[in-house]
């Protein structure tokens, strides 16, 4: 009986083996779906650095503005791991009124773009870039990202100064091919504005709502705006004024400086409530679209070129709708689209579902290693 009791043990272990077996793979499958491991591990997120790059041609500005720009940068999750590794860049400009610690989620802000970056990167929608963004806000609100005795030469600081100062200082692919361009609103207007004079800096632009395209759609507009313009004669009266008369300096601070008319240092269009033709024809002067045809041998070095508007935008949008036309009658390969939205309520969703994918696309070099860290 103790016999065939041992031979039933016997001839059980396999199965029991098999059960064992079993159980330890259905243990190891628990740990995996489990949260926190596996198809649930949460996704890494990338790091924010908010520095200061100094800009030679900022220097003495007629505004006062400090040479010594904040610039946020948020840098890949693989950064600090991957020491060897190069990553391309997207140098993204802010708009008017705003600054880069409201869009890195420093400031409380209606949009934070690490967080958007990081939810495109746990999606799988793009790869991994470093981004960088400097402070353009300054006594005017903005700086059109232009060049200017009134506040300095930011196209310059832009294209030059910024972008040698991260190849200097960050592991990225120092070469146009590995660089774009982005911008939203004042910042759309830069990216096309420096975008099609530097290809040899920047080859692929990405703009999302850009202002200030079109030649006249920046001025005075009637009497009653002219007479508040030629009404404000105080920074403080400036800090309290509306967003366009807010614009309309930053405006003229850009295009149309003057420093011998302190305290702003600037010709509005307007002059005792005559419209100013020279101020007039240096602002369009500054409009992209009035220039693009002398760039156009620029632009069609590009490797890539999109641009969007949402429809309840209304002027933006009819704006880039000319854009379009201008690029297809050149015959230049772009990407165009209008959306349904306003000028801010989808900006988050294009930049992560638009934006992202369409660099993940044109920038070359993603994962290439270095002998040095």
């Amino acid at each position: 009986m103790a016999m065939r009791c041992s031979a039933l043990s016997h001839s059980l272990l396999p199965a029991r083996k098999a059960v064992t077996l079993l159980l330890l793979v259905g243990a190891l499958l628990s740990t995996l779906i489990t949260p926190g491991y596996g198809q649930n591990t949460p996704a890494r997120t990338g790091t924010v650095e908010r520095i200061k790059v100094h800009g030679k041609g900022l220097e003495g500005n007629l505004a006062g503005d400090s040479p010594d720009r904040d610039v946020s940068i948020y840098l890949p999750p693989s950064y600090k791991t991957d020491k060897k590794r190069r990553y391309p860049v997207i140098y993204f400009l802010h708009g008017f009124t705003d600054s880069d610690d409201k869009w890195y989620g420093l400031t409380k802000h209606w949009i934070s773009l690490p967080a958007v970056v990081d939810k495109a990167l746990a999606e799988g929608k793009t790869k991994e870039f470093i981004i960088v963004t400097p402070n353009a806000y300054n006594r005017y609100f903005g700086s059109m990202y232009s060049n200017s005795v009134t506040i300095g030469n930011w196209e310059d600081y832009v294209a030059k100064e910024l972008v040698a100062y991260i190849d200097k200082n960050y592991r990225t692919i120092p070469q146009a091919a590995s660089r774009g361009l982005a911008g939203h609103s004042m910042g759309g207007y830069g990216t096309i504005r420096i975008g099609q004079k530097h290809p040899e800096i920047f080859s692929s632009l990405y703009l999302l709502s850009p202002c200030c395209l079109i030649p006249g759609t920046n001025g005075p507009g009637s009497p009653e705006m002219a007479t508040r313009l030629e009404g404000i004669k105080t920074q403080g009266e400036l800090e309290k004024a509306d967003f366009f008369t807010k614009a309309m300096f930053a405006s003229a601070a850009s295009w149309s400086p003057n420093p011998s008319q302190a305290p702003f240092y600037l010709d509005l269009p307007v002059k005792d409530g005559q419209p100013q033709p020279m101020v007039t024809a240096k602002w369009t002067a500054n409009a992209p679209l009035a220039t693009l045809d002398q760039y156009v041998s620029n632009i069609r070095q590009l490797r890539a070129l999109a641009f969007d508007a949402g429809s309840k935008d209304v002027s933006i949008a009819a704006n880039i709708k000319v854009l379009d036309g201008m690029l297809t009658n050149y015959q230049i390969p772009h990407t165009y689209e209008e959306y349904d939205g306003d000028h801010i309520n989808r900006i988050a969703e294009r930049i992560e579902q638009k934006m992202l994918p369409f660099f993940t696309g044109s920038l070359a070099g993603e994962g290439v290693r270095i002998g040095r860290k």
